[in-house]
């Protein structure tokens, strides 16, 4: 008896994928690690709870949003564009070292993570975070209650919650046209 697949084509991190002959039943996560050997994206509780797993789905209409790659399966993302946390550091022009991107960056100046086993998955989602805020400012008042619906559904088992919470602020802050009403 062998196991059925189907053909799985999608675009990851800019480039077109595939296709792939892929079990039916196989995770998205299982997928990206195995078939791709994209790693970032960690499985923790294995039920879509903690959220380490998300990656970023990119719409048509230019929003995004997550998806938890433990519980969904490799097929839903068939067409898809996805990003992974791989493909948010850029190359250096001069270099082509890779430079973390600004929310990366932030998080690291706040030292957001300790073990690093969420951040990725708290990284996706407050990129995310950051594109809505270019598309929709918020004001200034209303800054942390939304950094709060952005980032709830993420556990951190170090408790850097805090820390990666100033980090959106502060990169949300000092960003020109994200904050309506933020200090310049």
């Amino acid at each position: 008896m062998s196991i059925p697949t189907q053909p799985l084509s999608l675009t990851i991190n800019g480039e077109n994928k595939g296709p792939y002959d892929v079990p039916e039943g196989l995770m998205m996560i299982d997928f990206l690690h195995e078939y791709l050997d994209l790693t970032g994206s960690r499985l923790g509780c294995g039920q879509g709870i903690c959220h380490a797993c998300v990656v970023i789905v990119d719409k048509p209409d230019g929003t995004s949003e997550e998806m938890r790659t433990c519980i969904t399966g490799a097929h839903f993302f068939k067409g898809k564009i996805v990003r992974t946390v791989e493909g948010h550091a850029q190359a250096d022009e001069k270099s082509g070292e890779p430079v973390p991107s600004s929310v990366q960056q932030a998080f690291m100046e706040h030292y957001s993570f300790q073990c690093g086993y969420c951040t990725p998955g708290f990284v996706n989602a407050a990129t995310i975070f950051i594109e809505k805020l270019r598309r929709q400012p918020v004001a200034r008042e209303d800054l942390e209650s939304e950094i709060e619906k952005a980032l709830d559904s993420h556990i951190c088992r170090c408790t850097g919650y805090v820390r990666y919470y100033e980090a959106v602020r502060d990169l949300a802050l000092a960003t020109p046209g994200l904050v309506k009403g933020a200090a310049k």
